[in-house]
């Protein structure tokens, strides 16, 4: 009979470190291998429960963090071990999960509990699992008949808050800012459970400030720590605080 799987009791981080190993792939120049930062010597360490990751569109964010969860045992696409989610076969792009192949990473211990969530895939997340919960006679957890936001805070609330490695790709997306501060208070819940971690790429400033994580910013060039105030994102939205209708005209007026 199989042994019952007992949650490990050890506090988060359980992903320690994360390296970039060349000697894995056969063409360094191919896609997602020959992002500029991913340089021979890319390494990435978490030392704090949550790790936020901060930059502009197109540095490669989301491809990390792509590659991040299916190293971690998730689809690509979003989802949790052993889900499906998306179908893959007519896909003519390639997606970050392929940097999987080319990371090596340090567990303590090796953890595949959790959930990646992408904004871009949740609608077809939600579906899959509530027809999941049909197929098996139950009734299906119904995110879609709500809001965006609401269905995206229902989703948070009930997967986030057990004990995993959790990796969201702009949760915001869906977010107005009074969400966005339930969001922070579910941060706060999962990290004082000490047993969930979270890897988070965002745009929003109000999600940067949360107090104790470890803030990164990701260059075409490298990942370095950051303050919030030293982000361009805050630096615009500051600019923007202070003149909102100048601000506007201000940047109709260079278009």
């Amino acid at each position: 009979m199989a042994r019952k799987k007992r949650p490990i009791n050890l506090p988060a981080p359980y992903l320690r470190r994360l390296w970039f190993d060349p000697s894995r792939i056969e063409d360094r120049e191919a896609y997602p291998y020959g992002l500029p930062f991913l340089n021979d010597e890319f390494e990435l360490s978490f030392d704090k429960p949550i790790t936020i990751i901060v930059g502009e569109n197109g540095v490669g964010k989301s491809t990390l963090l792509e590659g991040i969860a299916v190293l971690a045992g998730y689809d690509e696409a979003g989802g949790g071990k052993g889900y499906m989610p998306v179908d893959h076969s007519n896909a003519t792009e390639e997606m970050g999960g392929q940097l999987s192949k080319a990371l090596r990473a340090s567990w303590l211990p090796k953890i595949t509990n959790g959930w990646f969530f992408r904004a871009e895939s949740f609608f077809s997340v939600a579906r899959y699992l509530d027809e999941a919960a049909r197929e098996d006679g139950d009734v299906g957890p119904d995110f879609l008949s709500h809001s965006h936001g609401e269905g995206f805070m229902r989703f948070f609330e009930e997967r986030c808050q057990r004990q995993g490695i959790f990796i969201f790709d702009e949760p915001e997306s869906a977010l107005s800012p009074a969400r966005q501060i339930e969001f922070l208070k579910l941060l706060h819940r999962m990290e004082n459970s000490t047993i969930c971690q979270v890897v988070m790429a965002t745009h929003s400033p109000m999600l940067m400030a949360y107090p104790t994580a470890r803030l990164l910013r990701l260059t075409k060039h490298a990942l370095e720590p950051v303050t919030v105030e030293e982000t361009d994102h805050f630096r615009v939205m500051r600019e923007f605080c202070q003149d909102p209708t100048g601000f506007v005209e201000g940047a109709i007026a260079g278009a």
